[in-house]
C-alpha cells in the first residue's frame, strides 16, 4: 500500500469518526440507580452491567457518555432520556 493510500483510508477513517455524536447523561439528585439502569437499558439498549457502570460514573463523575453514533439515531434516544426525566444532551 503505498503512502497516499494509506492517507487517503486514515481521512477517511477521521472522517467517519468526526460524524459521530454522543449522548452524555448528567448527574442529578432525583432519580434512584434502579431507574436510570432501567432507562439506559431501554433507551440506549445497554447490558446491565453496562448501564450499572454508567450510572456510576455519572453518580462520581457528574456525566457520562452513555451512546455514540449518528446524530439522528440519537436524537429520538435522548429525547427518550429527557421524557423519562434524565438529564442528557447530544454533543
Amino acid at each position: 500500500m503505498g503512502a497516499q493510500e494509506q492517507y487517503s483510508e486514515e481521512l477517511l477513517v477521521e472522517e467517519e469518526i468526526s460524524n459521530q455524536n454522543e449522548i452524555v447523561l448528567f448527574n442529578d439528585d432525583v432519580n434512584t440507580f434502579d431507574h436510570v439502569i432501567n432507562t439506559l437499558i431501554s433507551v440506549c439498549e445497554h447490558t446491565p452491567e453496562q448501564a450499572e457502570q454508567c450510572s456510576l460514573i455519572v453518580h462520581y463523575k457528574g456525566k457520562c457518555t452513555v451512546k455514540t453514533g449518528e446524530y439522528n439515531d440519537l436524537k429520538p434516544r435522548c429525547t427518550r432520556l429527557l421524557q423519562a426525566g434524565l438529564s442528557a444532551e447530544i454533543v
